[in-house]
């Protein structure tokens, strides 16, 4: 079964209710009622002209997923990797054109390459008080991707997804603020950390997909604030 069948596939499943690989933590109930939407893009697709740097048979060697590192400037999680999104705007017409327009605008994709697969449950960040949609799909014709707003991004760029999978790069992200800790699955990758909703989210879809592989949580990276 080819990786975007397999995608297709947990998709199905998690509409459906029989695969519920998410974190309770992110329950719609996190933020209640008047949580403000918002959606990402989960983009997978064929890896492009950077190789994974893992050589262990963990997923599809040309698999990579496309994410973007916020700018340090910004007020809300400044600095930290995420997808491409943001929240729901007038001229919106759903939640899939919500995360496709704000693809297009953080990272430049031409989204008529993007082949939608599905529009996920809503997973509540209490934190912020979003209620965010991921929209799981497929890369059928890649485009040109790069920071098009220095203010809103620092970097775009496509991580393979088995180095995503590779134990040497997993840890248990750990963040103490104001007297509260937070953990979160992470990934360290080329030197980039990932960590909170979008670690937890790939975490969820790798482990759904039945691509991961057992890692040591006890190995720490201690997050600051």
């Amino acid at each position: 079964m080819s990786a975007k069948a397999q995608l297709e596939a947990l998709a199905h499943g998690i509409r459906t209710g029989e695969i519920d690989p998410f974190d309770p933590r992110w329950h719609p109930t996190a933020v209640g009622p008047k949580g403000r939407q918002a959606a990402v893009l989960v983009l997978f697709g064929v890896l492009d002209s950077v190789p994974a740097a893992s050589d262990k048979p963990l997923a599809p060697a040309d698999l990579d997923v496309l994410l973007l590192e916020r700018a340090q400037t910004l007020g809300s999680h400044p600095g930290q990797v995420a997808f491409p999104g943001g929240g729901l705007e007038p001229q919106d017409a759903s939640l899939v054109d919500c995360a496709l327009r704000e693809a297009a605008e953080e990272t430049g994709l031409d989204p008529s390459g993007v082949d939608v697969l599905a529009e996920l449950p809503p997973l509540g960040l209490g934190v912020s008080g979003f209620l965010v949609t991921p929209v799981l799909a497929w890369w059928k014709s890649p485009s040109p991707v790069a920071v098009v707003d220095f203010a809103e991004s620092a970097q775009v760029f496509r991580t393979p997804v088995r180095d995503l999978l590779d134990p040497e790069n997993r840890f248990t992200g750990v963040l103490h603020r104001r007297g509260v800790t937070f953990s979160s699955p992470a990934f360290v990758v080329g030197g980039v950390l990932i960590w909170g909703f979008t670690a937890m989210v790939l975490d969820a879809l790798l482990e759904g997909l039945g691509w991961s592989v057992p890692w040591d949580r006890d190995r720490k990276h201690y997050i600051t604030p």
